[in-house]
């Protein structure tokens, strides 16, 4: 192939109405379709996710459990900012200190004499080591004595949670965004907006300061019941941001839910709690605390988003990738036309002539041979050519191949020019003549008797496939082949300036041969190149015209 070369496809054009409305349907579906991804989708946009940071405040007081709480008190922030916990109901046991009391009643610790309990064991779950003894928890209970702060924690929780009120409590966001491939920044605290707003999802969508019962409304929760063990809320925070100046928009859209999984988590370890400790020096100089279990919410706040502005690039790929999707007309189209089966259709059916405009069949070569010499072989005693494409290990005539169909004769028109009969009005019936006598010089390979000795398995190839007679008895041959002014008149016919007096032997054996190859192999000019003339003929070609034979 040259480098100056361009290849295309060739196309079957089918006028036919049914099938160009179906394509023209199926082209205007992919086109809308196309168009209304890019706008939906804004994929004519170059995307980028969202770089984010985050601070709470908290703020609101109340008076509960004979005490003042203020978010001091009521609030444990985290480091990263990202999250805020506030306590709604505590376990309080006050003046503890180190010395020896019963454990808290349970099936472990519960016992009826001092052998049940033993001396230096401390279980996971228990409030200290225990010293063997067996004493009264109370008027119904007995437990084992542990070392440990005592009066030890009691398990009850109260009900309803202490800082139920907290529900009235708000919170604060604070949250910056970036994007740094468009060098663009956002708060998501508004100028609309000041300190006395409160968050409401119809009235108030971009506030960011909320309610915390409202919170948990939103995700259909109910604060007074969470509150009693606590539980884990998420804040999120979407940034769909449009970045072009012709439809800008980026404004935060807040939504709420649950994360804890309490269907499952409260069977084994519900709610979410922690417990701290609070020291002091009793008059009598001991050591004392008060050891508080804080039941609460935790609120986690996740910061999503995408921002998008216009790229011509990106506009660019995203056609040439949905390019490829006008393509399913043709495929839809081909998939009706093709649906002909030898097996199923008549062999005048109209699906079978389509198949046959639109499909060319060829024998496939073997895979492990296809660069080997290629060779089409016909033999005047079968119909089919015969086609081999493996490495001869004996003679051409012997080595089999695969059979394919012989083209339409052509070389009519040349006898029709030339006022002889016409190729197709000429009868030609070679006989098979029984007793043929082989001469000891004849090849085994030969079946008419005419062949000569050739040295290379590629040229041991007879007329015929079995025993009978040479073709080149035969008047088809004769007028076709070895008639020289036919020969004259067919190289004159592609030279006209050719001196047809003056021929060289070689000129005339080649047309010969030629000739003999378009009579025997059609009008397939894809074999021709690679067909072989049989020794018998070759011979009698050379022996008509070659002067040096």
């Amino acid at each position: 192939m040259s480098f100056c070369e361009y290849s295309t496809d060739k196309e079957l054009r089918i006028r036919s109405a049914p099938l160009g409305t179906l394509k023209w349907a199926i082209s205007a579906g992919v086109l809308l379709y196309l168009g209304v991804i890019l706008m939906t989708d804004k994929r004519y946009q170059k995307k980028e996710t969202v770089i984010s940071s985050v601070h709470t405040k908290v703020k609101g007081v109340l008076e509960a459990d004979s005490r003042i709480w203020d978010p001091a008190e009521y609030t444990v922030p985290s480091p990263d900012g990202s999250s805020f916990f506030v306590v709604t109901n505590v376990i309080k046991t006050e003046n503890q200190k180190e010395s020896n009391c019963a454990e808290y009643p349970n099936r472990k610790t519960i016992c009826s004499q001092d052998n049940i309990c033993k001396k230096g064991y401390a279980d996971t779950y228990s409030n200290g080591i225990q010293t063997g003894l067996c004493v009264a928890y109370n008027s119904t209970h007995k437990t084992c004595q542990v070392k440990a702060w005592c009066p030890v924690e009691s398990k009850s929780t109260p009900e309803p949670a202490i800082l139920e009120k907290a529900e009235h409590f708000t919170v604060l966001i604070k949250n910056t965004i970036h994007f740094p491939a468009f060098g663009y920044t956002r708060k998501n605290i508004l100028p609309e907006y000041n300190v006395t707003c409160i968050y409401n999802k119809k009235t108030a969508p971009r506030c960011p300061i909320f309610r915390l019962g409202d919170i948990l409304t939103e995700a259909g929760e109910t604060f007074s019941q969470v509150a009693i063990l606590g539980g884990i809320m998420g804040i999120e925070i979407n940034w769909n941001c449009d970045l072009d100046p012709w439809t800008f928009s980026c404004q935060p859209q807040y939504s709420f839910r649950r994360l804890d999984d309490k269907a499952v988590d409260e069977s084994l370890f519900p709610g979410l709690s922690f417990r701290f400790a609070k020291y002091y020096k009793a008059p009598d100089q001991t050591e004392r605390r008060t050891l508080i279990k804080a039941y609460g919410i935790r609120f986690d706040i996740q910061v999503h988003g995408i921002g998008g502005r216009f790229n011509f690039l990106e506009l660019v790929i995203f056609i040439g990738s949905y390019l490829s999707y006008f393509g399913l007309a043709t495929v839809v189209i081909d998939l009706l036309i093709s649906q002909y089966y030898k097996g199923c259709c008549t062999p005048h059916s109209g699906q079978k002539y389509y198949d046959e405009q639109k499909f060319k069949e060829i024998q496939g070569p073997s895979i492990l041979t296809s660069c080997l010499d290629l060779k089409f072989v016909s033999f005047v005693d079968q119909n089919d050519i015969i086609m081999v494409d493996k490495k001869l290990k004996k003679s051409l005539q012997e080595t089999k191949g695969y059979q394919i169909k012989r083209g339409k004769y052509t070389s009519s028109e040349i006898f029709i020019r030339m006022e002889v009969p016409a190729a197709t009005d000429i009868e030609l019936s070679p006989l098979i003549t029984k007793g043929f006598i082989r001469a000891p010089e004849t090849p085994t390979w030969c079946q008419c008797l005419k062949c000569q000795k050739e040295n290379g398995f590629e040229n041991q190839l007879c007329c015929r496939s079995k025993k009978g007679e040479c073709i080149t008895n035969s008047i088809m041959f004769k007028k076709l082949v070895l008639d020289r002014h036919i020969l004259d008149y067919i190289l004159q016919y592609n030279d006209p300036l050719l001196n047809a007096h003056g021929l060289d032997s070689e000129k005339l054996v080649n047309c010969a041969e030629e000739q003999y190859i378009q009579w025997r192999f059609g009008s397939n000019k894809d074999i021709m190149s690679f067909a072989k003339v049989p020794s018998c003929c070759k011979f009698e070609i050379r022996s008509k015209f070659d002067s040096t034979i």
